[in-house]
Parts: structure tokens; C-alpha cells; sequence
């Protein structure tokens, strides 16, 4: 995702899309999420979300230093175009822990432990946890999104993997070809 794709995502794939929803009589105000696929011909819309996608937008709230609340008033009160957003310049990385037999049939209800040694400079996104007796389980398919951030992408990815090390759970795997 160069800064050329960049321009084109947002002069043939955002802008549009924003102006078709307005010219309709549907204007937005909240989180749509843009599934995009990179093709030889350029990036190609698989799919609108009006929800953040997840993990992909782990890795990017790790990157962003405004406060989110403010960026959802804005959104809300219509003043979003006088917000400064400001953005760590940081590559970043989120490594999805899942349960054994996604996305297909998975047990829930295992016990997952080493959160709390998990590397201060690194944030565990909960996906499909649950609490139960005391514990946090998994509930899901996908478990955790351990995401953290990096001088290079290979620095990020390579804090990504630390993070998550102390962290198991029966079953959990994990993609190891970041």
C-alpha cells in the first residue's frame, strides 16, 4: 500500500463513495470500514463495513495518537473537517491469536493466560474473550489481535511476535509467514 495507491484509493474509491452516499441523501456519520483488494488493475472494493475492521484497524489505532473519543464527537457534532488528527509515523503489526479449528469449529471456554506479561510498549486487543470464574477465556474464533509498533515494518512485526509470546492458550495458533 504505496502513497500512489493511497491517492487512488481515496480519489477513485473514498471520495466517491462519500459524495454518492451525500448526492443520495445519505450522508454518514461513523466508521466505514473499505475491504479493498490490490489487483493488477489497482485496488478494487471486496466489501463496505460500517464497523471498524478488525484486525486491520488494530493495527492502525495503535499508530493514532489523537484521542479516538474526540474523533467520534467530531463525527457525531459534524466537526470532524476542524479536527488536527495527528498519526505516529510508526509502522505497526497485529498478530491474531486464534482458537484451534478456526474458522471453522473451535472450542471456547480456554483459559488464557500470560496477558499480564505481555510487554508494556505492546496493546492485546480482546476479540473473542469472555469472563468466567475469575479467568479470561476464549469465546471465539479469533481470540486476541497482540499489535505493536516498530522503527521498520520487520522491527514491528518482529515486537508483534514478542508480545504475543508469553501468551497461551489450548489450542491457539497463529500465522508464523508475517
Amino acid at each position: 500500500y504505496t502513497a500512489e495507491i493511497a491517492e487512488r484509493c481515496v480519489k477513485e474509491i473514498f471520495e466517491p463513495t462519500m459524495a454518492a452516499l451525500k448526492a443520495e441523501g445519505r450522508p454518514f456519520h461513523g466508521v466505514i470500514y473499505f475491504g479493498l483488494m490490490l489487483t493488477p488493475d489497482g485496488p478494487k472494493v471486496v466489501e463496505y463495513n460500517a464497523r471498524f475492521g478488525d484486525p486491520e484497524c488494530q493495527a492502525l489505532l495503535m499508530r493514532l495518537d489523537t484521542d479516538l473519543l474526540d474523533i467520534l464527537e467530531a463525527c457525531i457534532d459534524g466537526t470532524l473537517d476542524r479536527l488536527d488528527i495527528q498519526w505516529n509515523e510508526k509502522p505497526s503489526c497485529c498478530l491474531v491469536l486464534a482458537s484451534g479449528g478456526y474458522p471453522t469449529a473451535y472450542e471456547k471456554g480456554k483459559v488464557i493466560t500470560g496477558l499480564n506479561d505481555v510487554p508494556a510498549d505492546a496493546f492485546v486487543f480482546h476479540a473473542g474473550t469472555a469472563e468466567k470464574n475469575g479467568h479470561i477465556v476464549t469465546n471465539g474464533g479469533r481470540v486476541l489481535g497482540v499489535t505493536a509498533l516498530g522503527d521498520t515494518l520487520e522491527d514491528a512485526i518482529h515486537n508483534a511476535y514478542a508480545a504475543a509470546k508469553p501468551i497461551h492458550f489450548d489450542q491457539m495458533h497463529f500465522r508464523t509467514d508475517i
